[in-house]
Parts: structure tokens; C-alpha cells; sequence
């Protein structure tokens, strides 16, 4: 997403039940920015999250992988060895959460995340023009309000 002072990115969570949604702008997509974002999901829920499903972005999960390595994280942990770990995952495994990730080359999986961020998008940078990132963050949050909490037709 753009505005006068550059280029926001932004990171979206939706509940598949309930269908609450849940996003950030953040001026970089990195693993730490990630993993923080869940962690501020994890705050924003009034449930817990069992699961989530990611697709096989570098700030997500490690180059390569075809599994999270959450499971291994967890497991370190308990033996209390000292270890390096992508932060998004760290996350899940601090707080318990089965990572789960697309497999690759099929975009259909990731079909509600990408009709959010259209939805999003269409109701933001697509209808107004924001001079400040402030602007655009204040918008974005007024919308997501409306759409979590205004009576579904």
C-alpha cells in the first residue's frame, strides 16, 4: 500500500470461523516484524489460537522448508538448549500454535487472505489518497471496526 511518504506492507490474519480480521501496515516485511504481528494477534483474540496457515514467504518460515519447524522448536525449549530460531516460528512455538504452510505453487490456498487484502485495498488506497502513513493506518482501522463489528447482512 502507498501513500505520499512511501510504501507500507501490509499483514493480514483472518479467522476462518468467525471470519475476523486482523491487519498491520508496517514499513518492512521482515521475520521479527512477522512474528511480532502474531504475537499481537495473540493479544488482540479473546480465544487461542490453535492453529495458522501461512503461505512460504522468507518472513513466515525458512527458505526451503515444506514444514514448520515449530515441533523442533517446542522440543528445545523443554530441554532447555540454546538455539537459533526464524521469529514467526518462535512465536508459534512459544504459544503453542501448529504452524502449517501452503504448498507451494498453489495460490487457490491462500484464496480468503487474498480476497481480504482486496477487499482492503479496494476500501483504502484504491478510493482515497493518503499524504501521510498515519492517514492511511487511521482509515484502515476505522474500516476493519465497521467490518468486525457491523451485523452481517
Amino acid at each position: 500500500m502507498h501513500t505520499e511518504e512511501g510504501r507500507l506492507y501490509l499483514f493480514v490474519a483472518i479467522d476462518r470461523t468467525s471470519k475476523l480480521a486482523f491487519a498491520q501496515l508496517h514499513g518492512k516485511a521482515t521475520r521479527s516484524v512477522a512474528g511480532d504481528f502474531l504475537r499481537a494477534l495473540i493479544t488482540a483474540v479473546p480465544y487461542k489460537i490453535h492453529t495458522v496457515l501461512t503461505d512460504n514467504g522468507t518472513h513466515f518460515t525458512t527458505p526451503g522448508d515444506i514444514s514448520s519447524a515449530a515441533p523442533l522448536i517446542k522440543e528445545a525449549m523443554a530441554r532447555g538448549e540454546i538455539f537459533r530460531a526464524h521469529s514467526f516460528e518462535l512465536a508459534c512455538a512459544q504459544n503453542d500454535i501448529d504452524h502449517r504452510l501452503t504448498k507451494p505453487r498453489h495460490p487457490w490456498t491462500n484464496g480468503q487472505v487474498e480476497r481480504m487484502n482486496r477487499t482492503l485495498k479496494d476500501a483504502t488506497v484504491r478510493r482515497y489518497y493518503y499524504d501521510t502513513h498515519d492517514q492511511l493506518r487511521g482509515h484502515l482501522g476505522d474500516f476493519l471496526a465497521a467490518y468486525n463489528f457491523a451485523r452481517r447482512l
